[in-house]
């Protein structure tokens, strides 16, 4: 017998998700929506991004690639009406639960989720790059938010030099912040610099970077660091962001990187959608991961 027609159908990055437990990565949907700054549907993210996955090929006709890395699907942390504070312990052991796979795809969810996703590789071993406009590091004396995982991590007794922030865009910060990243070590890599030199490049060398000071790397790939005109599904996303095609490059780069065990994605406004944009590009996103994971 031949190969099965596609007359009606292909082989789908959805095939590839379901029940395995052997599986090399895991997606974990974390669909905490309380206390963001700007009030949306984060929540919806999860749900979004898995019913995309059947629009999405196997196949990468650039590179020829076919993707065959299974995922093993952990479904959703139970996050309805839970603030970021008491969503911590959830989905910190969500997340260490798949510490025996070599990647973790935590599927958000506002940006409240970075912080506990870091805490489960472990505090005094991991890194942390950002893809993010901002740098999330607004005061937490009035409790924690989407605004400042960062300074939640710092105040946890991180060490900045083990941060990397990458894709910060200008009018979109104070100058309170950048002061604080720097003085607690953080290395900043602003939009301008990505789009000169390259978003890809500038995360490879955060990754070396990191890897020599840790032994493993959290990445929070916060998706308005892309340019609002290809992204408005996230209140934060600004003109002059990096591009699209650029934040694909640099998915699949650290989906590639050995010392990456755990990603997120966050600010994923499902409501803002224009059309089905950010859907598409999330899944693309997924498939830029599964893509780099394939070539380690």
């Amino acid at each position: 017998m031949g190969e099965p027609s596609e007359a009606l159908g292909w082989r789908s990055v959805g095939d590839l998700v379901g029940q395995h437990p052997e599986a090399r990565v895991a997606l974990i949907g974390a669909p905490l929506n309380e206390r963001s700054l700007t009030p949306g549907r984060c929540d919806l993210g999860p749900k979004v991004l898995r019913g995309v996955l059947p629009r999405l090929s196997t196949y990468d006709v650039e590179t020829g690639l076919e993707l065959e890395i299974k995922v093993h699907d952990a479904g959703d942390v139970a996050l309805k009406a839970v603030s970021p504070f008491d969503a911590f312990e959830p989905v910190r052991d969500a997340v260490a639960a798949q510490a025996h796979r070599e990647l973790t795809i935590l599927v958000g969810g506002n940006n409240a989720i970075t912080r506990p996703g870091a805490h489960a590789l472990g505090l005094e071993r991991v890194g942390v790059l950002t893809l993010d406009a901002h740098f999330d590091l607004r005061d937490t004396d009035q409790g924690l938010t989407n605004g400042n995982p960062i300074q939640a991590l710092l105040d946890d007794g991180m060490d900045g030099h083990r941060i990397s922030q990458v894709g910060l865009a200008p009018f979109a910060n104070t100058r309170r912040a950048h002061e604080k990243a720097e003085a607690a070590g953080i290395s900043v890599r602003t939009a301008r610099e990505c789009r000169q030199r390259g978003l890809a490049n500038v995360v490879v060398e955060e990754l070396e970077r990191l890897s020599s000071l840790c032994e493993v790397i959290y990445v929070d790939f916060d998706i308005d660091v892309i340019d609002r005109s290809q992204w408005p599904a996230s209140p934060g996303a600004r003109p002059g962001g990096v591009s699209v095609h650029d934040f694909f490059d640099a998915a699949r780069a650290i989906g590639a990187h050995a010392k990456v065990r755990a990603v997120d994605l966050t600010e994923y406004d499902p409501s803002l959608e224009v059309g089905d944009l950010g859907s598409l590009t999330a899944g693309r996103w997924f498939c830029e991961l599964l893509a780099g994971m394939q070539s380690r």
